[in-house]
């Protein structure tokens, strides 16, 4: 497992809220942290078990895509974690 740097973590999100737009990044994405990659999968810590749901089911393409790029490693799957569970 890799840790993402604060860097990696900041510039997916700040690449998500262009996807999301303002209004749904701060209701969805508000307090999430990308944590760690695993292989080809990317690990999310959300604030609460909705917000992951949603962003699993919504964004994980989208957060795949990005994640890609920022990191220039391979992203299939991205699972979001409800901090609780962390």
């Amino acid at each position: 497992m890799r840790k993402l740097s604060l860097v990696e973590d900041q510039a997916i999100q700040a690449r998500i809220a262009f996807v999301a737009g303002a209004e749904t990044f701060d209701r969805l994405f508000a307090g999430i942290r990308f944590d760690e990659m695993d292989g080809n999968l990317l690990f999310a810590v959300a604030r609460n078990e909705d917000c992951a749901a949603e962003i699993e089911d919504e964004f994980s393409h989208h957060l795949a895509v990005v994640a890609t790029q920022i990191l220039a490693q391979s992203v299939d799957v991205v699972v979001v974690l409800p901090k609780v569970l962390q």
